[in-house]
């Protein structure tokens, strides 16, 4: 499983016990533990989603490059056209790349909006209008 080129979910290999010596897994990497890595969504031409398998064999959608977003204004959505980031919680960086992730400010043509949801995950963007 090591040589897939993925991320692996679990304690470390070698972990300090409480007396000072190290406890050494005496196992491999399990299927179960195999992770993705982190769905970087950006600012695109078009909404572009990706199916992906979860586990139990279940489908669930990544959105790779996001244009609209569905913002809550006065209590109902509108979609409304991402224009840029303008700053992100996650890393400073992402809002140079115009990496959107949950918690990060946007762009839109309805104003200045913070991201509810994870759309690595659920493959739309949810926002809020920040007041004025």
């Amino acid at each position: 499983m090591s040589q897939m080129g993925i991320q692996i979910h679990r304690k470390s290999d070698t972990k300090m016990s409480g007396n000072g010596r190290k406890n050494i897994t005496a196992r491999d990497k399990r299927r179960s533990e195999v992770g993705n890595y982190f769905s970087a969504t950006k600012l695109g031409s078009e909404n572009i989603n990706l199916s992906v398998r979860r586990r139990g064999g279940n489908s669930g959608t990544r959105l790779k490059r996001a244009l609209y977003a569905n913002v809550l204004e006065g209590g109902k959505y509108k979609k409304a056209k991402i224009t840029g980031v303008l700053e992100s919680k996650d890393n400073r960086n992402f809002a140079r790349q115009n990496i959107i992730t949950k918690g990060a400010t946007i762009i839109t043509d309805l104003g200045n909006a913070v991201v509810l949801n994870r759309p690595g995950r659920e493959g739309s963007i949810n926002a809020r209008l920040l007041k004025v």
